[in-house]
């Protein structure tokens, strides 16, 4: 039985959420599945993928072919570069504590970047928030100007007006 790696779509319409399983191959895409291995969230920013590390790694040593979309989230995780190390221990081409070593500085860089990349999307939202709101305020400045305008021009004519009824003959 060849058994994948993949998604089965889970969630509404027009907001999908998607569990990683390992299934048999001949399987319907939501369909029965033999392990549920995590869970990939394409809504938020960046996604959000749960996974049990472990068993990922577990069902790739035992033969398991993960699709193409699962083997860019599997490697994005590390599941993928922790099977190659481990390849290159049973090879005798390091040892498991360097591999470990190794390991831990990818994970270390790659938490790194994805911190550098969410302030950097915080900061550019931020900035943009702040320009928005400026230029409501420049908006708001210059209508609350015209209006100040309007009414100097009206408030002449008043006093001109409440200055003749005192003056015309009906009054006499």
């Amino acid at each position: 039985m060849p058994v994948k790696i993949r998604l089965t779509r889970q969630g509404k319409k027009g907001a999908p959420f998607y569990h990683i399983v390992a299934a048999d191959s001949r399987a319907p895409r939501d369909g029965k599945y033999i392990e549920r291995l995590g869970s990939y969230n394409p809504n938020t920013f960046p996604a959000t993928v749960e996974l049990n590390f472990d068993k990922a790694l577990t069902w790739l040593n035992n033969g398991a072919q993960p699709t193409e979309t699962c083997r860019n989230i599997l490697s994005h995780e590390g599941v993928l570069l922790k099977k190659h190390l481990l390849g290159g221990v049973k090879k005798n081409a390091f040892t498991e504590d360097e591999a470990e070593a190794r390991f831990e500085k990818w994970l270390v860089e790659k938490r790194t970047k994805t911190e550098s990349v969410k302030n950097n999307a915080v900061k550019t939202k931020n900035e943009a928030a702040r320009k928005r709101q400026d230029a409501e305020i420049k908006a708001k400045e210059a209508t609350a100007q015209k209006v100040a305008e309007k009414l100097a021009a009206s408030e002449p004519k008043a006093e001109s007006e409440s200055e003749t009824p005192e003056e015309s003959p009906i009054a006499e």
